[in-house]
């Protein structure tokens, strides 16, 4: 970049020196457009830069947003190496090609959806690479990389799955890795009425804060959720470390209750009838 802007602003007087008949027009133009390009790429390189440190948490920056950057960049030095080769006659030619434009905009607009939407997820950022989410409560896995067009998915059941990003923009997105990887999840359990509450929540409690999967702190808790008819509905609520590791922690708090259930004899709920 050096060089090139360095020929740009002393071509003339180094060619009036050394032969003075030489045409400096395209010395002058290669320079130039040398000077724009290599400045568009030394300043895309050094934003992708500043953006990965800028990343809280040591979480990865979209690929796609440093992208968007570089794309910019170059685009701007492409037009001004256009105007810089071309002069104003160029601007007549961009006023008469809109309708060319236009009529291509409309054949694919679909995939421009595609690409206006990963670009405003690049900009808003709302996951990025190794998140884990849930996009309208029936995909869940892991982003593994953010295109232009699609966003692809790793499930936990190892299932490579790519979603266009306007589809992604158009539903509701839950984000289990952020602000922070852990979160609280809950399981629902029905004792019968004949257990009283303060028991069954000092005996769910208990036994949910025994596996050594979940969290210690905060401790696990017990509320109530209904009082129907086969028995008392409590929400048991407690700390896991990811999203990752959801399932194991659900599994052992139904595991601990279950042998802290059968070891008190409390007695399973039951459909009850009344006759009349």
């Amino acid at each position: 970049m050096v060089a090139s802007i360095g020929t740009y602003l002393i071509h003339q007087p180094a060619l009036d020196a050394i032969h003075p008949g030489i045409e400096p027009n395209a010395i002058r133009l290669l320079s130039g457009a040398m000077s724009y390009f290599t400045a568009a790429w030394l300043g895309g390189r050094l934003i992708g830069i500043a953006l990965e440190r800028a990343g809280p948490n040591q979480r990865r920056v979209p690929r796609l947003l440093q992208e968007l950057v570089s794309a910019a960049l170059f685009l701007a030095a492409a037009i001004a190496t256009i105007i810089l080769v071309f002069g104003q006659s160029v601007s007549g030619a961009l006023a008469g090609s809109g309708l060319v434009l236009a009529i291509l905009g409309f054949a694919i607009r679909n995939a421009l959806a595609d690409v206006l939407s990963g670009i405003a997820l690049g900009l808003e950022a709302p996951y990025r690479i190794g998140d884990w989410v849930e996009i309208d409560t029936s995909i869940r896995g892991r982003i593994v990389e953010i295109g232009w067009r699609t966003t692809r998915l790793l499930t936990r059941d190892e299932t490579y799955t790519i979603l266009p990003n306007s589809q992604i923009a158009r539903q509701r997105l839950t984000n289990y890795s952020a602000p922070r990887q852990r979160y609280r999840s809950k399981v629902q359990i029905v004792l019968d009425h004949d257990v009283p509450v303060d028991e069954a929540k000092k005996l769910l409690a208990e036994a949910s804060a025994g596996p050594s999967v979940i969290l210690p702190s905060p401790a696990p808790d017990v509320r109530v959720v209904s009082y129907d008819g086969d028995g008392i509905r409590y929400a048991v609520r407690f700390w896991v470390p990811s999203f990752a590791e959801e399932i194991d922690c659900r599994d052992a708090v139904f595991s601990a209750i279950d042998v802290a259930v059968r070891s008190s004899g409390l007695r399973p709920p039951g459909t009850r009838l009344r006759l009349l």
